[in-house]
């Protein structure tokens, strides 16, 4: 199994499913990863694979701390959304979801780009069918966007790759900007490369085509969604990009501006997508912070947000397929027909939130630390802002909303036995890791030196934080001035590109289309007076074409010899 790349398993499994019944293509997906967990074991650290493809030395395969603890969390989340999609009967989504996953554990192990932009395109082009599968037309148009931005992030890649090729003749991906460099300095191959990943990772503005291809995709498709592409997009951002202190700019505004947007929003789905933006920008910070700390939290972060956001989307994935809905307006009192999914819910909710002893705050912590030590202070206070912020949108409002708040009079069954299994094991992960962080710590890049709860100030500072971003909740809603949930559509920045461009780029077109049809005519009118006015001088019965007397002719030539001398003085 060892001579197998990582991933390969999972690539080669999916296709294999096709060929079985409808009813054992779930349990081939549920052993597929699995096997493919069982494959890294046979993994050691600094093992690599070298081949030469027509004169190009590529590494396929480069096994670190790095590669492998993304390695293992990608397995334990294929297991879990695979369990939890055990009563699927598509060959579609069991087939694009282990070729995505196999594709996505592919990508951290390559150890050149080129094997990494193949990676990154497959998990596009399986990921699409995710969506798809919804089989509705607005799953149909937000796969086609998602497609579209996704194969132009690849597009870029490439581009980049060929750059970096020219300007440096390596093809390894490693550190992409050197020590003591910067953004400002690095070449046009560099720049495309970050790019690149900014739009998988969803940088403010690249953002849209998560909280649009998403919600749309089926109810098990979120969950898997959820798990790898952004995730994928940190670890490229921690090979390449470690200490790129842009990065550190850009990972505040992305916790921050999400929690107006979350805040408004109804579809409880499109909720936890922007409170997912918001913790990239926790694991973004850490990376352009760059030290072994920050990188170390950056990691750790994304391992456990990969378990407490598969577990908050699937309780709501089992929300959607017990009532029908996921919006807030129809919503509530659902905790007496799905206590079960509402208890793994609320404990999802204080992971993402940071509560001590939740996995949420082992890993945190360690990129606040990071902070403190960096003394970036007005960093400091963006990310408390946004920790209250993920306390109000993902901690109190997605379980308030749907389990408690007005009872809705929905009365249906509890989530089926293999969704609440699936559920129950990530709730245990998120306890067992935030009460016990230290096999966590021991599989991170870096050696850790840290006890969370050493610090008791950092955790009653947290704590307090919670307690008080609760309590606002409580009194807001109390008073009335908490923002009413309304089944309406909430315009984002897509909305430039969705709807202002093409109006623009129609109104633009329909007067240039005025303004040449005026020019055609003045032109076609023009040329008639022209030729009318040739005709009349020139043609047959013109003047010119008359038989004129020689004293005229004599006349005309001494009046144009009298015209020549004068102008020739003057």
């Amino acid at each position: 199994m060892s001579s197998l790349p990582p991933g390969v398993i999972l690539i080669l499994g999916g296709l294999v499913l096709t060929l079985l019944p409808r009813s054992a293509q779930a349990m081939g997906a549920l052993l597929l990863p699995v096997l493919g967990l069982l494959q890294l074991f046979f993994l050691s650290d600094g093992m690599s694979v070298g081949i030469e493809i027509a004169g190009y030395n590529l590494l396929p395969v480069r096994v670190d701390r790095l590669s492998l603890i993304f390695g293992y969390i990608f397995h334990i989340a294929a297991f879990l959304a695979a369990l939890f999609a055990l009563h699927v009967r598509d060959t579609t989504q069991h087939v694009a979801a282990m070729m995505y996953v196999g594709s996505a554990i592919g990508a951290v192990f390559a150890g050149d780009l080129i094997t990494l932009f193949l990676y990154w395109e497959i998990t596009a082009l399986t990921s699409v069918f995710l969506i798809w599968a919804n089989r509705s037309e607005r799953a149909y148009r937000a796969g086609l966007r998602y497609l579209v931005i996704q194969i132009g992030s690849g597009v870029l890649l490439l581009s980049g790759i060929l750059f970096y090729f020219h300007e440096s003749g390596s093809l390894l991906f490693t550190q992409l900007i050197g020590p003591g460099e910067s953004l400002v300095t690095a070449g046009p191959g560099v720049w495309l490369i970050f790019l690149a990943f900014g739009i998988k990772c969803a940088f403010p503005l690249l953002h849209n085509w998560l909280q649009d291809a998403y919600p749309q995709a089926t109810i098990t498709g979120t969950v898997f969604l959820s798990a790898f592409t952004t995730k994928l997009a940190v670890y490229a951002l921690a090979r390449g990009f470690p200490g790129t202190e842009a990065l550190i700019w850009i990972g505040v505004v992305m916790t921050l501006f999400p929690i107006f947007f979350a805040v408004i929003e109804n579809d409880l789905r499109k909720v936890l997508c922007y409170s997912l933006n918001n913790q990239l920008g926790f694991m973004v910070v850490g990376i352009g912070i760059g030290t072994e700390l920050a990188l170390n939290g950056a990691v750790a972060h994304a391992f456990v947000h990969i378990l407490y956001k598969a577990l908050l989307f699937m309780s709501m994935g089992a929300v959607l397929y017990r009532t029908g809905t996921i919006r807030a307006t129809d919503l509530g009192g659902l905790y007496r027909s799905m206590p079960w999914t509402a208890a793994f819910c609320i404990v999802g909710a204080m992971s993402i939130s940071a509560f001590p002893l939740f996995s949420g705050f082992v890993a945190k912590s360690l990129t606040m630390s990071a902070v403190i030590e960096g003394y970036y202070v007005l960093i400091f206070i963006g990310l408390l802002i946004a920790s209250a912020g993920v306390m109000e949108h993902s901690g109190i409002k997605i379980p308030y909303f749907a389990f408690f708040g007005h009872d809705s009079g929905i009365r249906c069954k509890e989530a089926p036995l293999h969704m609440c299994l699936a559920m129950g094991i990530a709730a245990t992960l998120c306890i067992g890791i935030g009460c016990f962080p230290d096999p966590l710590y021991a599989l991170l890049p870096y050696p850790v030196d840290y006890k969370p709860y050493a610090d008791f100030g950092h955790s009653l500072t947290q704590l307090q934080l919670l307690l008080f971003a609760a309590l606002a909740f409580a009194v807001l809603m109390r008073t009335g001035l908490y923002p009413s949930e309304q089944n309406a559509i909430n315009l984002d920045t897509d909305w430039m590109y969705r709807r202002l461009a093409p109006k623009v780029v129609c109104r633009v077109m329909n007067n240039l289309i005025i303004v040449t049809n005026g020019l055609s005519a003045a032109t076609r009118s023009i040329g008639r007076v022209l030729m009318r006015s040739v005709i009349r001088h020139y043609g047959p019965e013109g003047t010119l074409a008359r038989t004129w007397p020689t004293g005229s002719m004599v006349l005309w030539i001494a009046v144009l010899l009298v015209a020549s001398l004068v102008l020739y003085y003057v």
